[in-house]
């Protein structure tokens, strides 16, 4: 079975890929175009652990070369294709707001376009928890209306509308993954935990957007993608399905920072005002998903877990540095 991945050397794309690759039945090819968001280092070496795998496949290409990705995989039949390949992060909207039009309006187009040619039978992609924005009612359910208070957040629900309006006239399936606030080992360095870490490391002031106050719905990465197989490969009934991919339980940011004070001794913390781009909270309903385990997910420890980071922050800081 073959099966497509963009975002390869991303963070949740990378960690699916490992996952999968374990069964040597799933050939994976891996698309990427490793920008420079934040450190290509840790990328490359992302990319360098899926080659170890032979059923593994890197194709190094940009979603707007689409002829280039099609002539790489036109031989091929997929099954599958998962994408995760986006320009991610809320504040870097300020700095280069052109890379979310070209990569998540103008990429996920394309992408489109490949799998109508390509013709699979599963079209699985990563949304957002961003897309609730500020909700008057938690948790966040898959039913409800989407506030996105952002460009990333909008240009992640004008995927949602794209991926249905534009393969409705398919037979394939569509899976929509809107993702909270996923962390773990080989995570985006410009994510909560592992820029504390970073900043520690470095001896740098760790600044705090609205004192702390923001409550975040923080997912394992372990968890994440054990939740993405279960929906990506079991039988879909509908055309098009939407799932939460969250534990239930937001915490406190000021909580979690508290905690990495302690684990680090790093004391250097620089608390300002709200920033307006950013939702109070994040907390999502994973009853959908959830049921499909019939009750039985156990979701890991948090500290337990944020341990464990630091301990692979510790061997790999030299990616991100």
């Amino acid at each position: 079975m073959n099966i497509l991945v963009t975002g390869a050397a991303g963070f949740v794309g990378y960690s699916l890929c490992q996952k999968i690759l374990k069964n040597k039945n799933i050939k994976a090819y891996g698309v990427d175009n490793l920008n420079n968001y934040y450190s290509p280092k840790l990328k490359l070496q992302r990319i360098k652990n899926l080659k170890l795998y032979k059923n593994f496949t890197f194709i190094k290409s940009d979603l707007n070369e689409t002829e280039k990705i099609i002539r790489k995989i036109k031989k091929l039949s997929f099954e599958y294709i998962f994408h995760f390949a986006a320009q991610a992060g809320v504040r870097y909207v300020d700095i280069n707001p052109e890379s979310y039009l070209n990569s998540n309006i103008s990429g996920f187009a394309n992408i489109l376009q490949i799998i109508k040619k390509i013709n699979p039978k599963r079209f699985i992609f990563a949304s957002s928890s961003s897309v609730y924005g500020d909700s008057d009612k938690y948790p966040c359910k898959e039913t409800d209306q989407l506030r996105p208070l952002n460009l990333y957040a909008v240009t992640k629900k004008m995927n949602e509308e794209l991926a249905q309006s534009y393969l409705q006239d398919t037979n394939i399936k569509i899976t929509c993954l809107r993702l909270f606030t996923i962390y773990g080992e080989w995570g985006r360095p410009d994510m909560l935990i592992i820029k504390f870490l970073n900043s520690a490391k470095n001896n740098k002031c760790f600044e705090v957007n609205n004192f702390g106050n923001y409550f975040r719905d923080f997912t394992y990465i372990k968890d994440a993608i054990r939740m993405i197989e279960k929906v990506s490969f079991k039988k879909q009934t509908n055309k098009y399905e939407i799932f939460n991919i969250c534990t239930g339980k937001p915490l406190k940011l000021m909580d979690v920072i508290s905690f990495l004070k302690k684990l680090t001794g790093h004391k250097k913390i620089k608390l300002k005002k709200k920033n307006n781009s950013e939702v109070f909270k994040t907390f999502g309903a994973n009853n959908k998903i959830i049921r499909l385990y019939k009750n039985r997910f156990i979701f890991s420890n948090f500290k337990k877990n944020v341990i464990q980071i630091a301990k692979w922050y510790k061997e790999y800081n030299y990616l991100i540095n």
